[in-house]
């Protein structure tokens, strides 16, 4: 069955079979299929709109993360819609999923073109919820910022980006893969370097150059080190107000490769030294929390280099149930 946003979204390659009626206390039986939405205006209305971005074929490195949309959706059945720590339901909250923005089999920069239509579609339909992008490899995340971009001109956007990776790698040698996202944004003049925030850096997995890059556009960036010894918590606030005070709206994206390897196996670029699963979850809701967050995104997650119990990809659905949470606590 095809949607209202046909052909800039179509229907995920996988969907539950939601209950007509009784009590919806999983995350499988609560988040609505925007096919099942009978009425598209109400529709405007919902709180969180998610998006499969199934595309890896841009990655540096042999990446799987295409089939994290589809795992992403089979692991809902092992979450209910209460979060335990917050004492909230998310059942409360309209959650609709799109589906999957359609990918060309070959053709990188034709799906890109695509993402960013898609994302343009998604933001004018629903100006004022937020927009969840699941991918897919970091290369995603200049597209939906894009496309952000073209549905919104008159906003001035900011990132705020947790990664092991400064993602500002030479456009010339390396074209828009996942290690080039935040300079194709700062060369594109759709954001600043001085309106990025960067949390999670550390380690021998970045080059000289690209922090003097970094330096030079003004990218502000802390060193996981650093966010340790201020608390991921306090970091992440302060970069929010900073960024609050210049830009309109923010958009946090989530590489998972910010993530300790003992923590996220299923992460081709996964790395020793990285945060543990608190401190991205406290450093997650920290950022939903903020009134400015108005869209994000989960990329770089491989469900097929995954243990066999898919506990990255787990986490990955936990990272958004958060976002969520914190979407929600700041109404309350």
């Amino acid at each position: 069955m095809k949607n209202f946003l046909f052909p800039d979204v179509v229907p995920p390659s996988f969907m539950w079979v939601r209950p007509e009626r009784g009590d919806m206390t999983n995350v499988h039986e609560w988040i609505q299929p925007i096919m099942s939405t009978s009425d598209p205006e109400k529709s405007k209305d919902a709180d969180i709109v998610l998006v499969g971005v199934p595309l890896s074929r841009s990655s540096i490195r042999s990446s799987g993360a295409s089939e994290f949309p589809e795992a992403f959706r089979r692991s809902w059945k092992s979450f209910t819609t209460y979060n335990l720590d917050e004492d909230i339901d998310l059942s409360e909250m309209m959650v609709l999923d799109a589906g999957d923005v359609p990918m060309h089999v070959t053709d990188i920069r034709k799906c890109h073109d695509t993402i960013i239509q898609a994302s343009a579609a998604l933001h004018h339909y629903f100006p004022t919820t937020k927009v969840c992008a699941i991918g897919g490899d970091h290369s995603i995340t200049a597209m939906m910022v894009k496309g952000l971009h073209q549905a919104k001109p008159d906003e001035k956007i900011g990132i705020l980006q947790f990664d092991t990776h400064f993602d500002l790698r030479d456009l010339s040698d390396n074209g828009p893969s996942n290690g080039t996202p935040m300079r194709n944004l700062i060369e594109s003049g759709v954001v600043k370097g001085s309106d990025m925030y960067n949390i999670g850096l550390h380690g021998f997995f970045n080059t000289k150059e690209l922090k003097m890059y970094a330096d030079e556009k003004g990218v502000n960036y802390i060193t996981l080190r650093n966010a340790r010894k201020k608390g991921i918590e306090e970091t992440v606030q302060r970069c929010l107000e900073k960024l609050a005070a210049s830009v309109d709206t923010i958009y946090v994206t989530v590489d998972m490769d910010v993530l300790d390897i003992a923590y996220a196996p299923g992460v081709p670029a996964s790395t020793p030294g990285g945060m543990t699963t608190d401190e991205l979850l406290e450093g997650v809701l920290t950022a939903g929390l903020h009134p400015k967050v108005k869209a994000m995104d989960i990329v770089c997650l491989d469900p097929l280099r995954d243990s066999h119990v898919q506990g990255t990809v787990k986490l990955g659905t936990h990272v958004f149930l958060t976002f969520l949470s914190g979407v929600k606590l700041r109404r309350e």
